[in-house]
């Protein structure tokens, strides 16, 4: 047996190095310069990991922890035995025995695939003592009894939030492929990721680290993402609204409507051809017509939900009986977009209209009472943090909303950028819906504060009369339309219990359907790629857990069993529509202006 050969260290060029180095170094004091100016203008900033928030839920976790002592002192008991096998494990393989690991990672965990960290017992014994005091600090949290539960959420969401940034992945002394490329790259990897990061806290404007997630420059909205042949037809403040052209001679006589939150832009439903829900639905024979929000800024501070409300879907139903003649069409809402499509469906139902005739709800809540972990984040103290920002600048970053987003899958959307960019140095890859999750959008001042309060708090949407809006008393009782409610799995932004609330409120018939994966790939699901699955069930008990245990499963893509329930409510087939052709002029090519407008 001969020994494996040394890594080659290459040295690097030392005139390079230096002017790496001075352009690092001048980038470093413009970026400093701007932080020290940012932080003296002072003025409200939320923060999504605040440190004053963290340390009053640790202290009430605290208070309670040293109430019962002996809990502590036996996870630590635990913990000491555990590092014992460890040790007793890692010598047995330093011997060249055969031992079984004491911790292994969860399944799906990405972090230590290579396999130096299976293969190495060195590193093999950091990745396991790293897995073992995780275990112990998640345990330590969980294990306290008489903390209420809001704050025993934020306390583990706090806790996972550290676990996750002292991973051994994420330093370069203890992540192995790191270490190779260093001594191989002769460290400019490190210089090049210096780099990456001066530039990341420069885009975020001194003060925060907006990290890259793909390479920007790659992608044009209209080019190679959000394709799909159209033309804006509407627009007001609030939103433009998009019909799309038609790829068949007859179509379906009722339009179909979809209405995609406003903290995104649309065109996660329309990436590539081969994935776009938009293009697909076209070429099944609907009229697609799709509301694209504006980027609101500070003039817009005083649009209120009553506002997204007329200016949106209300006024989507004028626009679309102009340029079709038809009054009744179908709609489907996304996230926040069926939220409000719901506040629609309501609305319309306390004046007996029945213009929508059938409705689709994408991973939607209009019961907020189990927000999820979102719901860390919903209390007096950061609401009113929120709100102060607000009320100086008249909206809310939609940054500020994604970072919230991707520290619930913090090693997804976080470290592992961390890692490729910063440690080894590279450019991110390409990827349009990474290109999508970076493009954020603001909320208005007066909407976001009416949402926040009033449904993720107060959760007064599911209380008969509970909020009026544009002069009606809202019910979703009332709603007798038929309901298509899709929910998914793994959805950490919109948990599928919280969406299937939704099945006990509406009065008309209600087909629910559970996709596999989570809130975007359970929804963009085509059936060309045969993925994921999901799940139906006629019958619909109070209880999420046992509507599941007598679902079926399925293979493929729930979009077929959409297209067969939404066919009893297309109508007949009638000649095409061509955008333009009604009273309605285009204004422009789709995807239009305001979807445009980055921040």
């Amino acid at each position: 047996m001969s020994d494996s050969p040394s890594p080659q260290v290459k040295m690097p060029d030392p005139k390079q190095l230096a002017e790496t180095m001075q352009r690092v170094a001048q980038k470093g004091q413009q970026v400093m310069q701007a932080f020290i100016d940012r932080q003296q203008q002072g003025g409200h900033e939320f923060r999504v990991l605040d440190p004053q928030v963290m340390m009053h839920a640790y202290q009430e976790w605290a208070q309670q922890l040293v109430k019962d002592p002996g809990k502590a002192l036996a996870l630590q008991l635990e913990l000491w035995q555990k590092s014992l096998a460890l040790w007793q494990q890692t010598a047995q393989r330093l011997a060249g025995q055969e031992a079984a690991p004491v911790a292994a990672p969860r399944p799906g965990d990405k972090r230590f695939s290579a396999d130096e960290w299976q293969e190495n017992p060195v590193f093999d014994f950091i990745k396991q003592s790293y897995l073992l005091t995780a275990g112990y600090l998640q345990d330590s949290v969980t294990a306290v009894d008489g903390v209420d539960e809001h704050t025993r959420a934020k306390v583990e969401f706090y806790t996972r939030q550290f676990i996750d940034a002292l991973a051994p992945t994420n330093f370069v002394a203890t992540n192995p492929q790191v270490l190779k490329q260093t001594l191989e790259s002769g460290g400019e990897n490190l210089v090049k990721g210096l780099e990456n990061m001066l530039a990341d806290l420069e885009s975020g404007g001194g003060n925060k680290l907006r990290i890259r997630m793909t390479d920007l420059d790659k992608f044009r909205l209209g080019e190679n993402v959000a394709t799909t042949p159209g033309k804006v037809v509407f627009q007001n403040d609030l939103m433009q609204l998009l019909q799309y052209t038609p790829t068949s001679a007859k179509v379906y006589r009722r339009p179909l409507l979809i209405i995609p939150p406003w903290i995104n832009k649309f065109y996660i439903l329309d990436l590539r051809a081969k994935n776009s829900f938009i293009k697909w639905a076209v070429d099944q024979g609907h009229t697609v017509f799709v509301i694209s929000w504006v980027n609101p800024d500070a003039t817009l501070a005083e649009k209120s939900f009553d506002d997204y409300l007329r200016e949106g879907p209300l006024a989507a139903l004028d626009a679309i009986e102009q340029a079709t003649g038809e009054r009744e069409i179908k709609a489907i809402g996304y996230c926040l977009g069926g939220t409000l499509l719901a506040t629609t469906l309501a609305w319309l139902a306390a004046a007996g209209e029945e213009r929508i005739k059938a409705a689709t709800f994408f991973t939607t809540m209009v019961d907020f009472a189990e927000p999820g972990e979102l719901g860390v984040f919903i209390d007096d103290e950061q609401i009113g943090m929120i709100e102060r920002e607000m009320d100086e600048k008249g909206y809310f970053e939609g940054a500020t909303m994604a970072e919230a987003f991707n520290l619930l899958r913090a090693n997804d959307l976080v470290w592992s950028f961390v890692v490729n960019n910063y440690l080894m140095g590279r450019e991110p890859f390409p990827f349009d819906l990474l290109y999508w999750n970076s493009d954020s959008t603001r909320m208005p001042r007066a909407m976001h504060k009416f949402y926040l309060r009033n449904m993720y708090q107060r959760n007064l949407l599911r209380e008969p009369g509970g909020l009026t809006l544009a002069g009606r008393s809202l019910d979703l009782r009332a709603i007798a339309t038929p309901c298509y409610v899709l929910a998914a799995k793994d959805d950490h932004i919109a948990p599928w219990t919280s969406a299937y609330a939704a099945t006990q409120l509406y009065a008309g018939t209600v087909r629910f359907v559970l996709g596999a994966s989570g809130h975007i790939a359970g929804v963009i699901n085509p059936p060309a790629a045969n993925k994921y699955g999901y799940w139906t069930g006629a019958q619909l008990p109070p209880d999420p857990a046992a509507w599941l245990a007598g679902a079926t499963r399925h293979e493929g893509s729930w979009w077929s069993d959409w297209k067969k329930w939404v066919a009893k409510y297309n109508g007949k087939k009638v000649p095409a529509r061509q955008p333009g052709d009604g009273a309605l002029e285009v204004l422009e090519e789709a995807p239009g202006s305001y979807v445009k407008l980055r921040i």
